[in-house]
């Protein structure tokens, strides 16, 4: 009988250990959750309990194997705490490739840090996360992470499906909470992927998403929210910051928000309110001051970079600010308001989400969201907005981080969802007049201007600030189509009052035109070529976005050696569509002398994905035209 009992163990044990290897055994991933994944998420189940408004756990399991180095993101081991939220659990197992268990990894093991280096105001607001250097590929990792907190005012959204190239075998959410608090959820572009809701009760509600295949990162494609499932969620009744709080409309939202999180933070010593009146003086302009004061934050402040929802959401107090020079986003805009309080100056703390690709307050669903704040003064029927992080922005300066989307004013009557201001396509220019001469062994050497306005600014302003050494390499990249190019002069005219940026180049090269058996040749645009390339995609999935439009005219006088006649002269060309408008023209003035003229207005707009063949037709004739040649025969 117990030889019995021992072989039906030994039978057991070995079964059980079987199928622990076939669980993480890399080798019998499906080759269709393999094709074009750098890792697979064999499980990723969240349980988040909601035990009352003050209180929540989440628990999850991620199971991921991964096959190469850029795969290691989709381990995604971290997790934030501070004095209202404690990592109760937080390990790691790893497999080989045969589901043979490597090592444990214990909470000892994982690193601990600061949410910033040295910053000791943000000392309780810290993160753990696992950085894991594999020995071998592919390995399967296995985290578990339990999270409390007294926060239920920012709900995680649910992923399913969170990064590209990464393949999913089984997501798994389940949320439980009282019937009391208003749970709300909002579920975006669920079809078309094996997403079940399995449960949908007013104390729980639970998804399963089996076998998502790996998606690719198409070029142009809409931002990851557009395009792949998620599910937001929220509470009406929540607790944040160690008050209770409440999301039925914007208006209360916003209310709660002035009320309870930023009153109180915007004291200052009385010596910085008595500079601050003297900067100001007997200035009565409102605008006027704001800019003066804006001056002064730049001036004293700098940013470090905390998201906003880590290191808490109410701000720094101002006297700290004012104190350290330093801060976070919401720090640096609750000091500018302080200040601006001094002089009476109205201004509200702004939330949204700051990324060059832009992204929505989503204005149907009242609950905590952005990862930013910025400062609006109200001015007339507008606003004008600024970036209290930067310290080099012009005042009233909306680059690419903020412009066009919806945000949170966060007013002391209550919260408004406004638009941030847009940039017409026309507006966003880029002019350029200039002047070039060849001489007769084909060198090279002119000058041009270029002005830049609108979006256009904050994309090249920025090579103000960069070291001689990199301006050369950043002016030898942009012109990289001229061959032996020399810089002589650069100089750069930041007009921050007009919001205007100018570069002033002068240049050279050799050998710029060919010369065989008495002809010379030439590419006849050398200083504003389209420089972008759009890849042949085929079977396009995702629609595309040209999430901003531009218009690029250029004027440029062209003097031509002598001894030298014009045997071929490119044509004027002509392009109309929905993608924009491109025209090129080439005026003879006398026997030495061009003007060439071309003018590029590209559409912002989202396109299906049948129509991207048609717009990489239209970027390759225009790039074709750009490099049009001219032919001078020698006399």
């Amino acid at each position: 009988m117990k030889l019995i009992f021992r072989f039906l163990f030994l039978v057991l044990f070995s079964f059980s250990s079987i199928a622990q290897k076939i669980e993480y055994n890399a080798i019998g991933i499906s080759d269709s959750l393999k094709e074009n994944a750098n890792a697979v998420i064999r499980l990723n189940q969240i349980d988040i309990v909601i035990a009352s408004q003050r209180s929540m756990k989440t628990i999850q399991k991620r199971v991921i194997t991964v096959f190469n180095g850029k795969g290691l993101n989709a381990i995604d081991a971290i997790e934030y705490y501070d004095k209202s939220t404690t990592v109760k659990n937080i390990e790691a197992t790893v497999y080989d490739a045969q589901g043979k268990e490597l090592k444990k990894i214990k909470r000892r093991d994982f690193s601990d840090e600061s949410v910033i280096s040295g910053g000791t105001i943000f000392s309780d607001s810290r993160y753990i996360y696992l950085d894991y250097t594999p020995i071998q590929y592919p390995f399967t990792l296995v985290y578990e992470s339990e999270v409390e907190t007294s926060a239920t005012a920012f709900l995680p959204k649910w992923y399913p499906i969170d990064n590209y190239n990464t393949s999913v075998e089984r997501s798994i959410l389940n949320v439980t909470y009282p019937n009391n608090l208003g749970f709300k959820k909002k579920e975006f572009q669920l079809s078309g992927f094996d997403i079940k809701k399995t449960t949908d009760t007013n104390t729980q509600i639970s998804y399963v998403a089996t076998n998502i295949l790996a998606q690719k990162n198409e070029d142009y494609s809409p931002s990851f929210n557009e395009i792949y499932p998620y599910v937001m969620m929220g509470l009406e009744s929540f607790h944040l910051e160690g008050v209770d709080g409440n999301a039925t409309t914007w208006q209360a939202f916003g209310k709660w928000y002035a009320d309870k999180i930023l009153l109180g933070t915007t004291i200052l010593p009385d010596a910085t309110k008595t500079k601050i009146k003297e900067l100001v003086g007997d200035e009565k302009d409102p605008v006027k001051k704001a800019k003066i004061v804006y001056d002064y934050v730049q001036k004293k402040s700098r940013y470090v970079n905390i998201a906003i929802g880590i290191g808490g959401w109410k701000p720094m107090l101002a006297n700290d600010v004012d104190r350290l020079g330093y801060g976070d986003c919401k720090a640096l805009t609750n000091y500018t308001k302080a200040l601006l309080e001094v002089v009476d100056v109205p201004s509200y703390n702004t939330i949204l989400y700051g990324d060059s690709s832009k992204t929505d307050i989503d204005s149907d669903f009242v609950s905590m969201q952005g990862n930013h704040m910025m400062l609006s003064i109200p001015n007339g029927d507008k606003y004008i907005w600024l970036e209290c992080t930067s310290q080099v922005d012009p005042f009233g300066y909306q680059g690419t981080f903020t412009d066009d989307r919806n945000v949170l004013i966060i007013k002391p009557e209550g919260g408004e969802i406004v638009r941030t201001k847009i940039y017409e396509d026309k507006g966003n220019t880029q002019i350029a007049k200039g002047v070039y001469t060849i001489d007769e062994k084909g060198d090279f050497s002119g000058s041009i201007a270029i002005a830049s306005e609108g979006a256009r600014y904050g994309s090249k302003a920025r090579v103000e600030t960069l070291l001689p050494n990199e301006k050369e390499a950043y002016y030898k990249e942009y012109w990289s189509n001229i061959d032996n190019l020399k810089l002589v002069k650069i100089n750069l005219s930041n007009d921050k009052e007009n919001i205007r940026f100018t570069e002033g180049i002068q240049v050279s090269a050799i050998n710029y035109g060919r010369i065989t058996n008495d002809k010379m040749i030439f590419p006849i645009n050398p200083f504003n070529r389209y420089n972008g390339s759009v890849n042949r995609i085929r079977n396009r999935k995702t629609p595309f976005q040209l999430q901003r439009g531009y218009l690029f005219a250029n004027e440029i006088e062209i003097n031509l050696p002598a001894g030298f006649a014009i045997e071929f002269l490119p044509s004027t060309f002509e392009l109309k569509g929905k993608f924009g408008e491109y025209k090129t023209e080439i005026i003879k003035t006398d026997n030495n002398k061009l003007i060439y003229k071309r003018k590029m207005l590209l559409n912002n707009g989202k396109y299906s994905n049948k129509e991207y063949d048609e717009y990489r037709l239209f970027i390759e004739q225009i790039n074709k035209n750009d490099n049009a040649k001219i032919i001078l025969t020698k006399n």
